[in-house]
């Protein structure tokens, strides 16, 4: 009987809470998020993309409304596809709050392919049916081709960044 308490107690309280309460990616972003000078540069430096024409830089500049957050890239021919493009020249596409839980939005380009069963947690960028860019706020399972993870501070900024729930916006992708 104790036993069987002890379960029930593991199950239904103690393992939600520890659930509950994962810790979130350390903060990369300052608790402001930086935001660009008319030049383009990042006010406080920190953030390179870093790579020339021959190397894979290590992020993607992603700027909603004059912000910019960071995101750091995953190595496959979707990134490296995007960044050949982003070497001509940036992107900017329009996104909408889709179930709660993310911004999607047609990216104007078809990118390949290697899509496998995911569950995306905030910060992640995925690719959609190779033309649609998803920026995460939540969770969600689904076949995907994983793009990236935002660099940010706390959940609440991200949400913020994204202007989750509030409707369109307008995202610039760059190097």
């Amino acid at each position: 009987m104790i036993r069987t308490l002890a379960i029930v107690i593991l199950s239904t309280v103690i393992l939600p809470t520890m659930l509950a309460c994962e810790k979130l990616p350390d903060p990369v972003v300052p608790d402001s998020l930086q935001e660009e000078h008319n030049d383009g540069q990042e006010s406080n430096g920190n953030y390179h993309s870093g790579g020339t024409d021959n190397t894979m830089p290590e992020i993607i500049k992603i700027t909603i409304s004059g912000k910019t957050l960071p995101m750091k890239i995953d190595d496959n021919t979707a990134t490296k596809t995007l960044v050949e493009a982003l070497r001509e020249a940036s992107i900017t596409y329009e996104a909408h709050d889709y179930g709660g839980f993310e911004k999607v939005g047609p990216l104007g380009r078809s990118l390949p392919t290697s899509d496998t069963q995911i569950t995306t947690q905030a910060g992640d960028v995925i690719l959609y049916s190779g033309n649609q860019i998803v920026l995460f706020y939540g969770s969600n399972t689904w076949s995907y081709t994983r793009l990236g993870k935002m660099q940010y501070g706390s959940l609440d900024e991200l949400k913020s960044f994204l202007k989750a729930g509030e409707g369109n916006i307008s995202v610039t992708l760059s190097l």
